[in-house]
């Protein structure tokens, strides 16, 4: 019997409803409305650069016009509700998950010591108990309290001191938690007066772990394959994913189909059998500025199978080599991604700069798509506290 088929755009549709991106970007964007848009969407990266906000506070303000930066804060330092580790990157999770993570831990305990070890200064294992004991005597530290034992040297952003490496791995193996950020620096504290006790104390078994990232994952995916499942918090193998998905079409809780990808191809994938007659909602036409580390661009190749969106960060490539810019912004109009932006708040002349738009192929840059450009360009501005915009010369790049 042949497959059902789920037509491109019905496809792009459902995943832009899972991650909120087919709504009109409204409503509260603090507190409790915070927490749980976060938790729709499964995770926020961090990133340090803040070219026109940090990748953080950007994957947010798509989704609420009226977030400012910082306002994961309180729900992180005073209410708890979130927490910072690791997925495939930096990343602020619901703390509700917590739990999940100590087979990560616990996998960290066992290989972190040797994966470092020849790539870190020698002796940072050394350091484990009397980096706790200072953590457990005096409270919060971040690296900066032990940058007298062996400062770094200059330009070698991973070669930690050891006692950086110390925090690290306390971090990773789950002793100490990240308590909050100080210009964003890491403050450490012990786990155990971060995470909610009962949270901390909860220690799923392997199976109800796999169980919840596969079907927490497809959530949030609307439709994957068991590798997207094992990939999307990294908190499973290839090979579990692939046990799950094998269980649960054999019990008929999720279903094969087909998507369909942005040129006519197909990809098999699995899905919760209500997707298939799921009307997903047309999104507003309006544009809509997005991080390079968006949760729906986090997985580069299906983004590229979606939305026929290539990208790349070229943020390490020489500037006479890079095809765009230092760091470029991805343009969401609707359902599409429809080009790349190369924008630039300058905060001390309060001015955000417009350098460039490349439309992906097909797209004009006609009159009415101009204004809603300029429009957006309004809003990123105030969201990046600049009073002005500046398009420079030949940012319209599709006369090239």
């Amino acid at each position: 019997m042949s497959q059902p088929v789920i037509s491109n755009q019905a496809a792009r549709r459902i995943f832009l409803d899972r991650h909120a991106l087919a709504e009109a970007p409204t409503g509260p964007a603090g507190g409790a409305a915070l927490a749980a848009l976060i938790d729709r969407i499964g995770f926020v990266q961090i990133d340090s650069i803040a070219t026109v906000g940090r990748a953080h506070d950007m994957i947010l303000y798509a989704r609420r016009q009226s977030y400012r930066p910082d306002g994961m804060k309180p729900l992180i330092e005073r209410d708890r509700l979130l927490w910072e580790h690791w997925t495939h990157d930096a990343s602020i999770l619901p703390v509700s998950i917590f739990p999940h993570w100590h087979h990560r831990f616990d996998e960290n305990r066992r290989t972190l010591v040797k994966r470092w070890t020849g790539w870190q200064k020698p002796g940072f294992e050394a350091e484990f108990d009397r980096i706790l004991q200072h953590v457990s005597d005096h409270g919060p530290v971040s690296s900066s309290d032990f940058t007298q034992d062996t400062p770094r040297e200059k330009g070698s952003w991973w070669d930690w001191h050891p006692s950086k490496a110390a925090l690290e791995y306390l971090w990773q193996s789950g002793a100490l938690a990240i308590a909050r950020r100080d210009a964003f620096r890491k403050v450490y504290d012990l786990a155990e007066r971060v995470i909610p006790a009962a949270l901390h104390h909860h220690r799923p078994d392997r199976e109800e772990t796999v169980d919840w990232a596969c079907r927490s994952a497809l959530d949030r995916l609307g439709f994957a394959t068991s590798g997207e499942l094992a990939a999307y918090w990294k908190a499973i193998s290839p090979a579990e994913a692939q046990g799950w998905c094998a269980t649960a079409l054999r019990r008929g809780e999720v279903a094969r189909a087909q998507i369909e990808g942005w040129e006519g191809q197909s990809r098999d994938v699995l899905l919760w059998p209500d997707t298939l007659i799921e009307s997903p909602p047309e999104p507003p036409g309006r544009i809509r500025i997005l991080s390079p580390f968006d949760p729906v661009l986090r997985d580069r190749k299906r983004a590229e199978f979606l939305f026929g969106f290539f990208y790349r960060i070229e943020i390490y490539v020489p500037e006479e080599k890079r095809q765009y810019g230092y760091y470029v912004f991805p343009v969401l109009e609707g359902d599409r991604i429809i080009g790349r932006m190369d924008v630039k708040a300058h905060r001390s002349s309060g001015c955000l700069r417009v350098a460039g738009f490349w439309p992906e192929a097909g797209i004009r840059t006609g009159t009415g798509r101009k204004a809603r450009l300029q429009a957006e360009m309004e809003r990123l501005a105030r969201f990046a506290g600049c009073a002005m915009i500046e398009w420079l010369p030949g940012w319209d790049r599709s006369a090239r």
